[in-house]
């Protein structure tokens, strides 16, 4: 899988893959929840991380990875394409070359904390609300062992 550099001119899918992602594996979030992020997303969450995505032969975006001071800020998976290793070779990529050793899981969230366990990330800590200050638990994981999965 290549992994390529995300432009601006890839936000518009970026946010349908996230949409897409979200509406799958985030069964906590409530219809005005999701409304109220994508705005923030398109407008400042893209633009305050290191994004890497992966696309098909047509050029269509099949997930995306955005990584901040260490940390895997966003990971997200066209659902067609969940379990297709993407979202393994973005974090290794994102462990490799942008230097990712952190991840904020979201508790309600047991596939994307399977998925990182699997792939070697143990929790070190948790926080009763999101960055927001909503009520979404977060567990903060780490890197075991940094060469677990490359």
């Amino acid at each position: 899988m290549k992994i390529e550099l995300v432009t601006n001119t890839d936000h518009e899918e970026l946010l349908r893959v996230w949409e897409a992602s979200v509406r799958q594996s985030h069964d906590f979030l409530s219809e005005q929840d999701i409304a109220a992020l994508k705005p923030l997303i398109l407008a400042h969450y893209f633009d305050a991380v290191d994004l890497r995505c992966v696309k098909d032969i047509a050029g269509n975006i099949l997930g995306f990875c955005g990584v901040a001071d260490g940390n895997i800020e966003m990971l997200f998976i066209a659902p067609d394409n969940m379990g297709s290793g993407v979202g393994t070779a973005l974090v290794a990529y994102a462990v490799k070359y942008q230097g990712a050793t952190k991840v904020d899981v979201n508790e309600q969230n047991p596939q994307a904390l399977g998925f990182y366990q699997h792939i070697g990330f143990k929790r070190v800590g948790r926080s009763s609300t999101d960055s927001q200050g909503k009520p979404f638990p977060l567990l903060h994981m780490a890197l075991g062992q940094v060469d677990a999965f490359i």
